[in-house]
């Protein structure tokens, strides 16, 4: 039987292939490294875990000043614009990135003292931080090529071994250092520059070209309007825990930003979902299909909200595996920052419509209000009731922020679809049920044999809907199948 499932997988199409292979990369990336935060959080005082998540906050939003994100929405547009110059477009590109990060390096070297400051962090935090970004842009850059001609094996073993080599290297360089947050952000640095530099150099050789006037000027204007709000979605995640460290303290950044890792653990799942039926969901916006939308979209919502109800049951558990004692009140956390999960992916099939019709300004206008949101509130209340304000901030913004999309979406419905769209009071009911839910189980939190009685109910009701729920996730493994083989077709 082996045999034949292992026959049976090479004889599939290169794109069915190719689609399971690039997502299973985004489980490593993501899954290795959440798997090894028990042995960081034991590693590191809280202190020194918070410190740690300052940092990839700043990171996460510096990206978009340093590299514009130039490897994002303007790349893939470009690739296919310029298909017969596609190695001159990329290695211009790349070009065009490592001049911004070679300047921001010029400019940090100049006033050095007043960016440390700035953002809490040590000269070689911040040389290693730049560094980091050029290098992640390269792999970017890369791993994007790699997706768009199904050349999944070079991606799969890179992936592999980087997602191995940092926590391994970490831990090592950690163990034996003093400063040990530097240790770990150096050793993060290590891996990529020995894994992702040859890439740079190969793609240079290829394309020729460091320079290109015209190529630097239409990557600047695809993505200079769009920078507020790459910045904007880079605040709304990271706010919270540069806010709560220089507010509060770099101990509770560290036990939020544990919180703020488990509950992030079912992004791996959304991921996975989203990739899957978002080629799909277009191609039935294309066709106003919306009827058939439906019976996938309201399935993968209430499958989503039990996922996250599951973490949110569990947490007090997966606390105490993920890190020591000191971390424990990251328990009454996890409930707002995973219900905040669920309107991160319903957001993403709101905003389909929007990226369909090519409504770009109002994604910006749903980013922007959402962060700028996110910080007053996170201002206001924290300094009222501590850092644990700022999971409950973070809830609220992400639901304002899908509120935004949703009324975009049906504005754009009544437009261009005949008013067709997700149905309200279906969208209401499944998200107050879940938000009840997550509130109730919170409250359990003291109680656990009621607790364990609601994750035994939930066991036994999984259990009589296992048929239904195996035919749903068969529907969506024929829907990634069929879109892999359009794919190659195309």
């Amino acid at each position: 039987m082996i045999t034949k499932r292992i026959r049976k997988g090479r004889e599939l199409p290169i794109g069915v292939k190719a689609t399971f292979w690039f997502l299973l990369c985004s489980f490593l990336q993501k899954g290795i490294s959440v798997l090894s935060t028990p042995i960081f959080t034991r590693l590191l005082t809280t202190a020194e875990y918070g410190q740690y998540n300052i940092f990839y906050s700043w990171m996460n939003i510096l990206t978009v000043f340093v590299t514009l994100n130039l490897y994002s929405g303007v790349y893939m547009q470009g690739i296919i614009k310029f298909e017969e110059q596609r190695d001159e477009f990329t290695s211009s590109l790349m070009g065009l990135m490592t001049t911004l990060t070679l300047a921001w390096i010029v400019m940090y070297c100049a006033f050095h003292e007043f960016w440390n400051q700035i953002l809490s962090l040590t000269n070689i935090q911040m040389f290693s931080m730049l560094i980091m970004l050029w290098t992640t842009g390269i792999f970017n850059f890369w791993s994007m090529e790699q997706r768009v001609d199904l050349n999944y094996k070079p991606l799969v073993s890179v992936t592999l071994f980087v997602s191995l080599a940092k926590p391994l290297l970490g831990i090592v360089l950690v163990m034996h250092s003093t400063d040990k947050v530097t240790a770990r952000i150096v050793g993060l640095l290590l891996v990529e520059i020995m894994s992702y530099t040859w890439m740079y150099v190969k793609q240079m050789r290829k394309g020729g070209k460091f320079f290109s006037w015209n190529f630097w000027v239409y990557a600047a204007r695809f993505n200079l309007p769009l920078i507020p709000h790459y910045l904007s979605l880079n605040i709304l995640s990271g706010a919270d825990r540069i806010m709560i460290g220089k507010m509060i303290g770099k101990s509770e950044a560290g036990i939020y930003g544990l919180a703020y890792s488990v509950s992030q653990i079912m992004t791996l799942f959304n991921v996975a979902l989203l990739r899957t039926v978002e080629p799909w969901l277009y191609k039935k916006i294309k066709l106003k299909e919306i009827r058939e939308m439906e019976r996938i979209v309201y399935p993968l919502f209430v499958a989503v909200a039990l996922l996250n109800l599951l973490l949110i049951a569990l947490a007090p558990e997966i606390v105490s595996i993920f890190a020591p004692y000191e971390y424990r009140n990251a328990i009454w956390i996890i409930p707002p920052v995973a219900m905040s999960v669920y309107f991160m992916f319903a957001y993403s099939f709101f905003a389909a419509f929007e990226f369909y019709y090519e409504k770009t300004r109002y994604i910006a206008v749903a980013t922007i209000l959402g962060a700028i949101l996110n910080i007053i509130l996170n201002y206001v209340f924290m300094d009222i009731f501590g850092y644990y304000a700022a999971g409950y901030t973070t809830l609220i913004c992400y639901m304002v922020y899908a509120g935004f999309h949703y009324y975009f979406m049906k504005k754009i419905c009544r437009l261009n679809l005949n008013g067709q769209g997700y149905k309200t009071k279906m969208i209401l009911g499944i998200t107050f049920l879940f938000m009840l839910g997550g509130f109730g189980l919170l409250l359990t939190y003291n109680h656990l044999f009621i607790r364990y009685g609601v994750l035994g109910l939930g066991i036994i009701f999984f259990a009589r809907k296992y048929p239904t729920i195996r035919s749903f996730l068969k529907t969506i493994l024929e829907i990634r199948e069929k879109e892999a083989e359009h794919n190659m077709e195309g």
